[in-house]
């Protein structure tokens, strides 16, 4: 064993509900640290800016095991248990995002009208990760309220928020599972670019192993913290929350290290289209601009030219009409 674990379930002091191992915790330390800079080279191999939220995902959950270990010292210390368990309970979510960010780029670069359900990928997949931000929020504020107070009513209230954030988080991977499993249908029949390649499948299972990772992970703690009892033997044994929290989050981060969405979604046309930045944007402003002026010049011009042309019409009628009495102009 790493350290001998000063404990006392007990006592108002402790920062687990049970005698947490250190060597547990220092082995998910390097389980999710090496998928993390995995994560990272990826990230830069294959030029995605969007796995960026993979890596935090995989950071998170490093860094939260990371405060686990030191945590698991002197566990009569307010130390860094409480940071800890915030990282794990809430990293799972960029998780979520990530896949919402893959399954957008899919529809955008497997199908011809870049739309599923009637709705289009770009779109698609902000709406998803705004959802999941709302979720996000639900469970942070609901993580934090169990450990800012001691009293018993305001960690049951904040049990009670985290889970009715879980609880969205899975009714929204429910609702995106139906868009996933249209999508899956078109391919298999036919209605996207086939001639990109069969690596969409490769991506979509890996899509519905995360969901289900996630799920399980979900169930897991609802069950835990439905009833607002936080000494059920769920939530005092602490095997549960490796095999059911730990294990699949870190299978999940993995499997995207072994099937990677730049080993199929290749080139320009596999990224969203890109925001102008501010100095593109000024350039546009500054030629509108300009062609406004040269515009407004020309039409002046134009006025002027017409103006003149009739003054000199009108000039040479009167000189005729004048030569017809027999007046010398």
């Amino acid at each position: 064993m790493l350290w001998k674990p000063i404990c006392d379930q007990k006592s108002d002091k402790a920062q687990f509900n049970f005698c947490a191992n250190p060597d547990a915790a220092l082995a998910f330390t390097v389980l999710f640290g090496l998928s993390f800079c995995v994560h990272v080279l990826q990230s830069f191999t294959f030029r995605k800016r969007f796995c960026w939220v993979v890596c935090m995902a995989a950071a998170w959950e490093f860094v939260g095991f990371a405060t686990r270990v030191y945590a698991t010292k002197d566990q009569l210390k307010d130390t860094t248990g409480s940071v800890a368990s915030i990282l794990v309970l809430l990293a799972p979510l960029w998780v979520n995002a990530f896949v919402y960010m893959v399954f957008g780029r899919l529809v955008y670069y497997f199908l011809p009208d870049q739309k599923i359900g009637g709705i289009r990928a770009v779109n698609m997949a902000k709406w998803f990760v705004w959802l999941d931000i709302t979720a996000f929020l639900i469970q942070l504020t609901g993580g934090v309220l169990t450990t800012l107070d001691e009293d018993v009513k305001t960690i049951k209230l904040g049990l009670r928020l985290y889970t009715i954030g879980i609880g969205v988080q899975e009714g929204f991977v429910v609702l995106f599972l139906g868009l996933a499993i249209r999508f899956h249908w078109k391919m298999v029949k036919g209605h996207g670019r086939i001639d990109r390649g069969n690596g969409w499948a490769k991506l979509m299972y890996t899509v519905y192993g995360t969901l289900a990772m996630i799920t399980v992970r979900i169930i897991f703690r609802l069950c835990e913290f439905a009833d607002g009892n936080v000494n059920n033997k769920l939530a005092t044994t602490e095997v549960y929350f490796y095999v059911l929290d730990a294990v699949p989050m870190w299978l999940a981060l993995v499997a995207w290290n072994i099937i990677h969405p730049g080993l199929v979604l290749e080139g320009p046309e596999s990224e969203f289209p890109k925001k102008p930045s501010r100095r593109e944007k000024n350039k546009v402003k500054r030629a509108n601009k300009e062609a406004k002026k040269a515009m407004k010049l020309e039409e002046r011009e134009r006025r002027h030219h017409r103006k003149h042309t009739h003054r000199r019409i009108h000039s040479d009628a009167d000189g005729i009409l004048l030569s017809d009495r027999g007046v010398m102009v």
